[in-house]
């Protein structure tokens, strides 16, 4: 019998069991999702580290390193693995694409993992290993011929092998691209045997060592491993470890973006889904208070009564979760397969699909947290005797508050009058109205606002800072400055060079300007344009933070591989792509700062092949990849729109039918009166608005502090400034103003099947 009564129970109330168990599949699906994503990226990134070797450490030296130096890191206690390391841009031969040329000498250490041909041999004379993203991209094949220049030399073979790396997880040229573009861009190992059989004898002798890296695998802590090497080569180098490489630093700024964001908008759909349980199981128990009462008087006893009602909550969570790990995993895969949003930025082999272990055990909590609800809502009703439950439920007597009694609110009209006091009576209700409206442009503001915030953020740093349409990257190791100079003078263009300092104990890049031509242009922290002065250096905003300096101060830096410490004074705070500072050639000649002309930035049509250029790189080439990256950034917003209108929906909709149950009488009494459907339409739908505009004028601010703290959590690497367009704002409140209308209407329809001798016959 009870199991037949709990079929009925829930077909009477199927509109409040749909709503909730899409609120709990909601819930469970974003919380799952989220938590896939970022699980599911640090596991497989993990596996391609350790199949590869990624190094622990990268040392650098402009001189290269000998067999003797890489003993001597070797020799460091606590380091297990090291390797002479090359990685150089070179020309596809009659292409416009760069390939990262890349020799490991021992393949413990940054190797690679085969996806398709022979295995990786040291000693292959004429073997390349292409990365298969590259090859893809540009129908290359195993077997297929392949020729590399660099200046006059020229590397030809034959494609042996189809590769990832880990050392190229994340393929960018340079950090002027956010997003990998392998149809102009890639990577490729060769064998040392080759890089032997390619280079010149007289090149050899002029540049001496080719390695000028050396990676290493070792548990030590930076400092030690710092101290350790410089000990062992004799000299302060360049040391990076793997956190501040790309391919280590990006990733797992991926994960740790994943674990913030589920822990914010998960927290949202499962507060809203557990508080949506709270308030209609309550009501549905109100609802059901003769029955119950009707099975105490039958002799049930409360047990077996609390076990049929606390089912009713079990079925909702069961559902619900069942729905939330499809759509969780769904979720997941949107994100993290090979051809999805995560799989454009990062090259990894695997794409399983995981679930961090507690992820389990919070949705079985949820579950029993749920049951747990219906199981006191059902207690409740059943206190007292059999004639006290049989009673129907009467919500607690209402006094007059102060408020009623003032004249202003006597002058106000009964509508008013009657949705305020529903208001004050029904508090809870209430507030979860409030919530779900609150939530709906939480998720709006901060969907849309993230993509005014990247318009901008492309418009100031791409739009307006680079002002070339061509980059030309010289050969700064085979070229004296005034060469360099002359050359960008040749091609009408301004010219940067690039060291690499060390500022404390952490490693910066030092980028010294010549601007003369307006090619190149710099922000400040208000994104906003500004020339470079010669009276100081420029350092990037996330400087500024970290060693509390402005402009006025002084800061001091070492060259590496050279033993000149210099301080000089700040002379303003930039936002830019780079971490690092900025000077004028001529602040740096006055200085006395060496470098070597490394860019040159041009609108030259036509580009002399010359030696000295290793590689070219267009404007719109960098302009391209962004548009990867805001397809991408679009697809989140609009699962963020829909996810808004859905819980919008279904939590006004819930409660808004629940309002309808709980004031039915009152409806039926207004409608004996002669109150048209129509009038009494409008009164339920004006308590909605009301709500609606109260949690619109809070959801803004709050939506706007969610989406600072994410753009200070998930990206302050790019120095993204919080903008909101005229847009965002209207499209946000028009569309929860929208949907909350929309319900409204739903809702207010059913008035019109009130009977109203049922409804007034029922004893209070």
């Amino acid at each position: 019998m009870l199991l037949k009564k709990l079929f009925r129970t829930l077909w009477q109330y199927k509109a409040q069991f749909i709503s909730m168990v899409i609120m709990v599949a909601l819930g469970v699906g974003v919380f799952l999702g989220f938590n896939v994503e970022w699980y599911s990226l640090e596991v497989n990134t993990k596996e391609i580290y350790d199949a590869t070797g990624f190094a622990d450490y990268r040392i650098y030296s402009d001189k290269g390193f000998s067999p003797e130096d890489l003993d001597a890191v070797k020799a460091i206690e606590g380091v297990d693995d090291a390797t002479r390391f090359l990685s150089l841009n070179v020309s596809v031969k009659d292409d416009t694409d760069t390939l990262a040329l890349t020799v490991s000498e021992n393949m413990n250490v940054s190797g690679v993992l085969v996806m398709q041909g022979e295995p990786y041999s040291a000693e292959d004379p004429d073997g390349f290993w292409l990365s298969d993203s590259y090859a893809a991209a540009n129908g290359i094949a195993v077997g297929d011929p392949l020729t590399l220049s660099y200046q006059t030399i020229t590397i030809s073979g034959t494609v042996k092998g189809l590769v990832k790396s880990s050392e190229y997880l994340i393929c960018l040229p340079d950090s002027t691209q956010m997003m990998p573009d392998y149809s102009s861009y890639g990577f490729v190992y060769i064998s040392p045997a080759m890089l032997d059989r390619s280079i010149p004898v007289l090149y050899k002798a002029m540049i001496g060592s080719l390695y000028h890296q050396i990676n290493v695998k070792s548990s030590l802590d930076k400092a030690a491993f710092v101290e350790a090497a410089d000990k062992a080569l004799g000299s302060t180098r360049l040391i990076l470890s793997k956190d501040e490489t790309v391919s280590w630093a990006e990733a797992q700024g991926e994960v740790n973006e994943g674990k913030t964001m589920a822990s914010i908008l998960p927290v949202l759909f499962l507060a809203i889904a557990i508080l949506t349980m709270v308030t209609t199981m309550h009501r549905i128990c109100a609802s059901e208070k003769t029955q119950i009462g009707t099975f105490k008087a039958l002799g049930f006893k409360d047990r077996r009564i609390l076990v049929h009602y606390s089912a009713y909550a079990l079925i909702i969570g069961l559902l619900g979760t069942i729905l939330g790990i499809g759509i969780g995993y769904g979720l997941g895969w949107f994100i993290m397969n090979p051809d999805g949003a995560m799989a454009t930025y990062i090259d990894m082999p695997s794409w399983t699909l995981r679930a961090p272990g507690f992820t389990w055990l919070v949705i079985i909590g949820i579950n029993v947290f749920l049951m747990f609800i219906g199981f006191l809502s059902v207690r409740k009703m059943l206190q007292g005797t059999a004639a006290d439950a049989l009673r129907p439920y009467s919500p607690k007597r209402m006094k007059h508050l102060r408020f009623e009694e003032t004249k202003r609110f006597k002058r106000l009209g009964f509508g008013t009058k009657w949705n305020l006091r529903d208001c004050v009576r029904h508090k809870a209700r209430g507030l979860m109205t409030l919530f779900g409206i609150v939530g709906c442009m939480v998720l709006l503001v901060g969907g849309l606002g993230m993509k005014d915030t990247m318009d901008a953020f492309l418009d100031v740093f791409y739009e307006k800072a680079i002002n070339y349409t061509t980059r030309v990257n010289l050969d700064a190791d085979n070229m004296t400055p005034e060469e360099g100079k002359k050359l960008a003078e040749s091609l009408d263009g301004d010219w940067a060079a690039s060291r690499a300092i060390q500022i404390g104990d952490r490693g910066y890049s030092l980028e010294i300007y010549s601007i003369t031509r307006d090619k190149v242009r710099f922000a400040d922290e208000d994104m906003k344009m500004i020339p470079l002065t010669d009276d100081g250096v420029y350092i990037c905003s996330r400087i500024a933070r970290e060693y509390h300096l402005k402009k006025g101060d002084e800061l001091s830096f070492s060259p590496y591989d050279s033993s000149e410490h210099y301080t000089v004074p700040v002379a303003g705070v930039l936002d830019s792509m780079t971490e690092g500072i900025v000077m004028t050639d001529t602040f740096a000649d006055k200085t006395g700062i060496d470098y070597t002309v490394g860019s040159v930035f041009t609108d030259a049509a036509e580009i002399p092949e010359d030696a000295r250029i290793l590689n070219r790189q267009s404007k719109q080439s960098i302009m391209d990849s962004f548009d990867v990256f805001m397809d991408l950034m679009n697809k989140m917003i609009w699962l963020l729109v829909i996810a808004a209108v859905i819980l919008g929906i279904v939590v006004l909709y819930n409660l808004g039918v629940m309002s309808y149950t709980e004031r039915y009488r009152e409806m039926a009494t207004l409608k004996v009166v002669g109150f048209k459907d129509s009038k009494i339409g409008r009164l339920l739908i004006s308590q909605n608005l009301w709500l609606t505009v109260l949690g619109i004028l809070i959801g803004i601010p709050v939506g706007v502090g969610v989406l600072q703290y994410l753009l200070t959590a998930l990206a302050s690497e790019y120095e993204l400034k919080l903008v909101l367009g005229l847009p965002t704002w209207l499209v946000s409140i028009l569309l929860t103003f929208g949907v909350s209308l929309a319900v409204g209407l739903m809702v207010a329809r059913k008035n019109r099947h009130i009977d109203m001798v049922a409804a007034l016959k029922t004893a209070e």
